[in-house]
């Protein structure tokens, strides 16, 4: 009669899966679709990978569910010419017996919110194309010639294989004119930059609103104490009784200095949560990804020489040292245990947090074409990993020093 019947959690919405839809997550009891692969993560974050079929999760796992593709994407390789792109035919690669870890579910579990469309995962290979091209990690020539072409593609094969954990099965150039506005993608930049500057320009309104009016504060407190001590010192018969609306008076511009108005408020309130979730999202890869970023790279075959063993080594030192960075970073919040932060200070914090997570994206870059690399080609990659670890260990290191006032020298 269904008395004792217990109410399930409604299944996850699977449409699209293996079309517009690469990976979503899925709860214990839902029903995998055929063709499809289960991912389970206990809480330590390690993946096991399952058939297609009913889901079955120990408490403290989370699982997803993938499928394999394959799937077709349009990039664009340089920004400033959106009409000529790359059309990708690529599928998520089987389960290497040889690793702990597989890429994609490393991916998977560090970087997206649980569902990864294919958009998402279009977009985001795009950004890592243009920005290899850009710092000349990727040579696009006008391929005249097929070994020119199949150079560019080990690259693109072995970095989309290293970043992501997917395989491309066929790359070929395509004229994008008739479906990319350019006039359009133009505006949408410009109006993206001027919303950028507006809101950093709005968030130093606010600060520097808070610091005048605490500094108006502070002095009204100090005027305060004087009249105090004056009125104190004067004989008994002299002192005059306070006047009740100059009192109302004083505690009102108080009040109001220390209290900003409604929109500054709203302003403050609103700009901490999104600079504090984008510092965890930031944090959260660093901490997932930088163990396994320095596995992958001790398990390269290096050349001869001494030097470049020593630079080899002197590298996996810094990637450690700079997780253990990681590991003991402090609360974005707090300046200290009983000093909280502003939110100026707040918003640098987080923003030398993405100078971290940018060297990360770069690491994984430097290690794909390091797994493609002769011999000849060692000491200056691993020159490029120095710079690497310089500027992740430089975003680290800000993102933990409590903020110095600048001093200017004086004689």
């Amino acid at each position: 009669m269904g008395l004792f019947s217990r109410r399930r959690k409604p299944a996850a919405d699977m449409g699209g899966l293996g079309e517009t839809l690469i990976a979503l997550r899925v709860e214990a009891g839902d029903v995998a679709p055929v063709h499809s692969t289960v991912v389970v993560f206990n809480a330590a974050g390690h993946a096991r990978r399952a058939a297609a079929g009913k889901v079955s999760c120990e408490p403290g796992e989370m699982a997803c569910c993938f499928h394999p593709g394959p799937y077709t994407a349009d990039l664009a390789p340089f920004a400033a010419a959106p009409e000529w792109g790359l059309r990708l035919r690529f599928v998520v690669d089987a389960a290497n017996p040889r690793v702990s870890q597989q890429r994609f579910d490393l991916y998977w579990y560090s970087e997206t919110a649980g569902r990864l469309a294919l958009a998402d995962f279009a977009a985001s290979a795009e950004l890592a194309l243009q920005a290899e091209l850009a710092q000349g990690a990727l040579d696009l020539p006008p391929c005249t010639t097929l070994e020119e072409w199949h150079a560019f593609r080990a690259g693109l094969n072995q970095l989309m294989y290293t970043r992501y954990g997917v395989t491309v099965d066929d790359c070929v150039p395509v004229d994008l004119g008739e479906q990319v506005d350019y006039a359009a993608t133009l505006r949408t930049r410009a109006q993206q930059e001027a919303d950028r500057a507006a809101a950093v320009a709005a968030a130093d309104s606010v600060a520097a609103t808070a610091r005048a009016k605490a500094a108006a504060a502070a002095i009204i407190a100090d005027a305060a104490e004087v009249a105090v001590a004056g009125t104190q010192a004067m004989p008994a018969g002299a002192r005059a009784e306070p006047q009740l609306g100059a009192a109302h008076d004083s505690s009102a511009s108080l009040a109001a200095a220390r209290l900003p108005d409604a929109g500054a408020q709203r302003a403050v309130a609103a700009t901490p949560a999104t600079v504090a979730e984008q510092d965890a999202r930031a944090l959260r890869r660093l901490f997932i990804e930088l163990p396994a970023l320095a596995s992958a790279l001790r398990l390269l075959t290096l050349p001869e020489g001494s030097a470049v063993f020593q630079q080899h080594q002197a590298l996996l030192l810094r990637l450690g040292m700079a997780a253990l960075n990681v590991n003991t970073m402090p609360s974005l919040a707090w300046a200290a245990p009983d000093q909280p932060l502003p939110a100026d200070d707040q918003t640098r914090r987080s923003a030398q947090t993405l100078v971290a997570q940018s060297a990360l994206d770069e690491g994984w870059s430097l290690l794909a074409r390091l797994q493609l690399a002769a011999p000849q080609q060692w000491l200056l990659l691993l020159d490029e990993a120095d710079r690497i670890c310089a500027n992740l260990e430089t975003g680290l290191s800000l993102r933990r020093l409590p903020r110095i006032p600048r001093t200017e020298p004086t004689l």
